[in-house]
């Protein structure tokens, strides 16, 4: 008989799916997103990390997939910090309001805001996975030494934005128009990266 396997989905296919984001909301709530890897989440489902990548891909898009992520900074940003330098500030405040305009993706981005704000348990998961996937990328982009601050003061003024407009709703900043935000937000952000 041989042991050869064919090609196909991996062992362990059947059903495994619903362990998998089980195992992984485990993990991310006790380790975080830096702490938590693939292999020890198929471990704590039972099932072989390829099954895990066979579903998910990589761990940010388990992690976008475990707590409904609407936006994905790791997939998008980088394409706006490619673009022109002049105007990587206004493109990802814009990047930001226009998604945000979106209702789907208005109603779980508030909802994970206020979560974040409100249980220390989903806060650092959610820290850990901007810091790297969000943060990370937009320090990398930025040649100066002081590179992790200023990718910081950018995830502050944008965190800023999306609670005043959307969850405090600030009347002045709930009701302008997204241009006029790109316009008066883009240039403290391009100063943050550029300057």
């Amino acid at each position: 008989m041989s042991t050869t396997r064919r090609p196909g989905r991996p062992r362990g296919a059947s059903g495994s799916r619903e362990r998998i984001v089980a195992a992984a909301v485990d993990e991310f709530g006790e380790h975080g997103y830096d702490g938590a890897t693939i292999r020890a989440i198929a471990a704590r489902a039972g099932v072989d990390s390829a099954l895990v990548h066979h579903y998910f891909g990589t761990k940010a898009d388990l992690f976008a997939e475990v707590i409904g992520i609407p936006l994905r900074p790791d997939v998008d940003v980088p394409t706006i910090l490619a673009g022109p330098r002049e105007q990587i500030g206004e493109n990802l405040v814009r990047y930001i309001l226009e998604a945000f305009e979106r209702p789907e993706v208005r109603r779980r981005g508030v909802m994970m805001i206020r979560v974040a704000v409100g249980s220390k348990l989903m806060s650092q998961p959610l820290v850990g996975f901007l810091s790297r996937e969000l943060i990370g990328r937009i320090a990398a982009a930025t040649d100066a030494p002081d590179a992790a601050l200023r990718a910081n003061l950018v995830a502050s003024q944008m965190v800023g934005m999306l609670m005043t407009r959307y969850v405090l709703k600030l009347p002045a900043i709930a009701d302008a128009p997204i241009e006029e935000l790109v316009s008066r937000i883009g240039p403290t952000l391009q100063r943050y990266l550029c300057a």
